[in-house]
């Protein structure tokens, strides 16, 4: 049955910064909101865990477009509907997440609003997940694998279609692949560590931390290499020779940008691929004319559509993959630790706030 909506949500709010922490341009602070009546087609959603993303502490620098003073911060969320406009609504009672983006429903290239963007923070659209309640449209609300918690299931919708579609849309991962995924230790690289193992790759990484590669090792990784080491894709070449048949790489997975290809030698076998999410380290890629005649491929790649984060998340309930987590902090009103956290960017996996209890583990 549906319940009688809340009239206010405790909420983490964009407002202009007072100073302290220093050097951010807006603050994070905890309030109490009005909760507005549900419209046809909406849900009410009880917030049961959130999960940063680095896009929350660019806004907090003011380094992300459209911030919005007063908005919502958080892109990552899961919970369970307790209402709804209409009181027969299957979803009452349900454990859900919400898709991270509002305006890409289901094209297989782009999105197909020119309103498309991410929750949290910015307009439009003006919905984020770190609150107590939220209220939105049950087309962007899907249904939470049986195998993971609130606490799990919130770490997985921005990492989980981000990586689903640089690995398997756009990087067309396959079984017995050779992958390099670099960076590894955010929510999108670990998620596209689990996805390729799962699908039956041979997995690389990257990192600046020797304990990051350990790590993703025991997750089933086949070995990494610093990328502090200015010789790093010899080295990456020679554990190739060392560990794999073909000696080569067939996909790259890349979120720093700069001159990875270059980088890169003939790790990357002719007609390979790198797949860019994102560039860290350098707002540039450096693709040249050796490129083009050796068949290799530069692609960009987002975040994807509703119709891909189903896609992934069959994917994921199939394989009983668990997103990694590195901190769970109790409570909206631990936000702060979270944000510091993420920068200074040690973690190794999400960092996620508990915001209800009662949710029973189920791994």
């Amino acid at each position: 049955m549906s319940v009688v909506p809340p009239q206010v949500t405790k909420a983490v709010v964009v407002r202009k910064s007072t100073g302290s922490p220093p050097k951010l341009i807006y603050d994070a602070v905890l309030e109490t909101r009005p909760l507005r009546q549900l419209e046809e087609g909406e849900v009410l959603v009880k917030v049961g865990a959130v999960a940063f993303n680095h896009r929350d502490v660019w806004i907090r620098k003011g380094l992300y477009p459209a911030i919005a003073i007063g908005s919502i911060f958080g892109a990552d969320g899961a919970g369970t509907v307790i209402a709804a406009h209409n009181p027969e609504d299957p979803l009452i009672n349900q454990r859900v997440f919400l898709s991270p983006q509002h305006g890409w429903r289901s094209d297989p290239e782009a999105p197909e609003s020119p309103t498309h963007a991410v929750l949290g923070g910015t307009v439009p659209p003006e919905i984020g997940t770190f609150t107590e309640y939220v209220v939105v449209s049950r087309e962007y609300v899907l249904l939470s694998p049986p195998h993971l918690d609130d606490v799990h299931v919130a770490a997985w919708p921005l990492a989980g279609v981000t990586a689903w579609r640089a690995t398997m849309i756009n990087g067309l991962v396959s079984a017995n692949q050779n992958v390099l995924i670099t960076g590894i230790g955010g929510g999108v690289a670990l998620t596209a560590l689990q996805l390729c193992i799962a699908k039956g790759a041979n997995v690389y990484v990257t990192s600046g931390s020797p304990e990051k590669i350990e790590k993703a090792k025991k997750l089933g990784a086949k070995g990494g290499v610093s990328y502090k080491d200015s010789n790093w894709g010899k080295n990456l070449q020679a554990l190739l020779k060392k560990t794999s048949e073909s000696g080569q790489l067939d996909v790259v997975i890349d979120a720093g940008g700069g001159d990875i290809i270059g980088n890169l030698g003939s790790a990357l076998r002719p007609g390979g691929r790198v797949v860019c999410y994102g560039m860290h380290a350098n707002p540039e890629i450096k693709f040249t004319m050796r490129q083009v005649l050796r068949n290799q491929k530069l692609l960009g790649s987002t975040m994807g559509s509703v119709v891909d984060l189903r896609n992934a998340t069959e994917f994921l309930a199939e394989h009983k993959i668990v997103p990694v987590i590195s901190t769970v902090l109790d409570g909206l009103g631990n936000a702060e630790e979270g944000f510091r956290i993420l920068n200074e960017g040690d973690q190794f996996g999400k960092v996620v706030i508990k915001v209800t209890s009662g949710d029973k583990p189920r791994l």
